[in-house]
């Protein structure tokens, strides 16, 4: 068998022709086509991983930001609740306050009120006292109250001694004006004199003597001069009597 070599040789530099073109205009093309697209998805790739690098480091950040949200809302809760506790503590502790000054006002008024009321007992007592002593006297004796009254002034002034005596004469001596010698009652002439030879004879001398009525002495007399006084009267022995059942109640409530 005979070879052609010419035919041989045509078809190889047709082959090789071929081979050129589709590396040039076939194989060329599509391999860049393809590194391009590699490169494309490398940088999309890329692109992504970064994206999702990004997106972890704002989920990170998020997540940093939520808690210390979370441990501010917690201190702001405690301040809270720490603030409304202890303005509850000040509320209920001027509450308190207020009610021991009112319940302190209260026991205050009601003390007061009870010695008003021990007060008005007790002037009512001496008045009554004084009026069925009064009537007593005047039905059981001769003389009326205010008589045996003024008499057992005369005679205090005529026992008069001892330090009261001297301070009352000197008083006496020195004082410009009269004494004045105060009653509940009008004084009749007869006890004025008594009275007046009582302080005369008391203290050796000539005293000048000026009498007035006065209401405010509950059944008794006064003799006044320059500071000193005498006096006489039934409400000293109430407010002697008044002051020992005082004792004795206060015992007894104790």
């Amino acid at each position: 068998m005979l070879i052609d070599w010419f035919t041989v040789c045509a078809q190889a530099i047709n082959f090789l022709i071929l081979a050129w073109l589709m590396k040039r205009f076939l194989y060329k093309p599509v391999l860049d086509a393809i590194a391009a697209r590699e490169k494309l998805i490398a940088a999309e790739l890329a692109d992504a991983a970064a994206k999702k690098a990004e997106a972890q480091k704002d989920r990170d950040e998020f997540q940093h930001k939520n808690e210390e949200f979370d441990q501010q809302r917690a201190a702001l809760l405690s301040k809270a609740t720490d603030e409304a506790k202890a303005e509850r503590e000040r509320l209920l502790d001027e509450a308190r306050k207020a009610a021991d000054a009112l319940s302190a006002k209260r026991q205050e008024t009601l003390k007061n009120d009870a010695h008003n009321l021990d007060q008005a007992i007790a002037r009512r007592t001496r008045e009554e006292v004084f009026a069925v002593a009064r009537k007593a006297l005047g039905d059981l004796a001769t003389v009326s109250l205010e008589e045996r009254i003024g008499e057992v002034f005369t005679r205090r002034l005529r026992e008069l001694n001892g330090k009261a005596k001297i301070c009352l004469a000197d008083a006496l001596k020195t004082s410009s004006d009269p004494a004045l010698v105060r009653s509940t009652f009008e004084v009749p002439a007869e006890q004025r004199a008594a009275i007046q030879n009582s302080l005369n004879e008391t203290f050796s001398a000539e005293v000048r003597v000026r009498f007035e009525t006065a209401p405010d002495l509950i059944s008794g007399i006064e003799l006044t001069t320059n500071g000193e006084k005498v006096a006489w009267s039934i409400a000293d022995y109430l407010t002697s009597m008044e002051k020992g059942v005082g004792e004795l109640t206060a015992k007894q409530a104790k």
